[in-house]
């Protein structure tokens, strides 16, 4: 017996998605980091941040509620003005960044700061938050645009924080169930220890949103989301209607990002990666096929842990 749409909220609602308290209690956290960070950046590098956009998975409202094998991290973009992107570096950006955040927060451990490739984050132990704080060269031509950089291999992309949280509500206003499914996938990667990043599932997912529609029960449509990785094997060019030109890659997996041509947002995902993926999902679609025809709850938790509920147990 196939799982219900009503047993599938069940379980997003409470035991998936972001509860509203705890998302209060983050934004109220995030914004006081964002206010002092601000100022600090400004009296110390005499940086000017032309604007602050709450991003990822929290702004498109996809995250997970943090659990043992999930954190929950707020991406915030920092658009910086005044910059010319030849004369600046992520790097010294970061740097400017990870220094300012040593002194906001003195008593902070320096394991709590890390800079990684694309952002600087920050760990605050007490709530289990981390912020990924993105500094972003401004584009002054094009609103809510900048751009990225690299700092492993000093690359840059041209990306859109507000562009990104529209796509995810523009497929949310076409499908309501959309949020919740991306939520699902997104705990089967995790439990699966799958190799796609949260920002693939949600590309993804609008791809099959794209191709199928939003017919069907949700079971059955999550059963679709593996099936479509298991037979295309992840070796179609994805797109969407946001794209302008899709130019030529030869990565592995092709996705593009739906607010700059130029990025496959897979270009990091190996071959070796790719069928990796791809076996999971045919697994997974195997194994959940025959928890839909079992009925049997127990076999769902394979995909999604053992935190899988569908009903109160009051």
């Amino acid at each position: 017996m196939p799982l219900t749409n009503t047993q599938v909220r069940y379980y997003d609602s409470n035991v998936l998605r972001l509860p509203k308290d705890k998302r209060e209690t983050y934004n109220a956290q995030v914004d006081r980091l964002i206010t002092a960070l601000r100022k600090k950046l400004k009296d110390q590098d005499k940086i000017t941040i032309k604007r602050v956009v709450k991003a990822g998975s929290f702004a498109k409202h996809t995250i997970l509620r943090k659990t043992s094998d999930s954190q929950v991290d707020v991406d915030v973009v920092f658009y910086v003005s005044g910059e010319k992107v030849s004369e600046e570096s992520f790097a010294s950006l970061s740097e400017k960044i990870y220094e300012a955040l040593l002194k906001m927060y003195p008593n902070k451990a320096v394991e709590d700061f890390e800079i990684q490739r694309k952002a600087a984050t920050v760990s605050f132990v007490g709530t289990g938050l981390d912020v990924d704080i993105v500094p972003v060269i401004e584009n002054p031509d094009k609103e809510g645009y900048g751009w990225q950089f690299d700092r492993i291999d000093g690359s840059k992309i041209e990306t859109c924080a507000p562009c990104q949280i529209k796509f995810v509500k523009d497929r949310k206003d076409l499908d309501p169930d959309f949020r919740t499914l991306v939520r699902l996938a997104k705990r089967w990667r995790t439990n699966m220890e799958c190799p796609l990043k949260s920002f693939h599932i949600e590309l993804i997912m609008a791809h099959v949103l794209e191709v199928n529609g939003k017919d069907g029960s949700l079971e059955k449509r999550f059963r679709d989301f593996l099936l479509y990785i298991a037979e295309s094997g992840l070796k179609e060019v994805i797109t969407f209607p946001e794209n302008s030109s899709i130019p030529a890659f030869s990565h592995p997996v092709v996705i593009l990002d739906p607010v700059c041509d130029m990025n496959n947002v897979t270009s990091r995902i190996t071959e070796d990666e790719r069928k990796e993926i791809v076996r999971i999902a045919e697994v997974s679609w195997a194994t959940a096929n025959f928890a839909s025809e079992e009925g049997d709850y127990d076999i769902w938790k394979e995909l999604f842990g053992r935190s899988f509920k569908v009903e109160d147990a009051a």
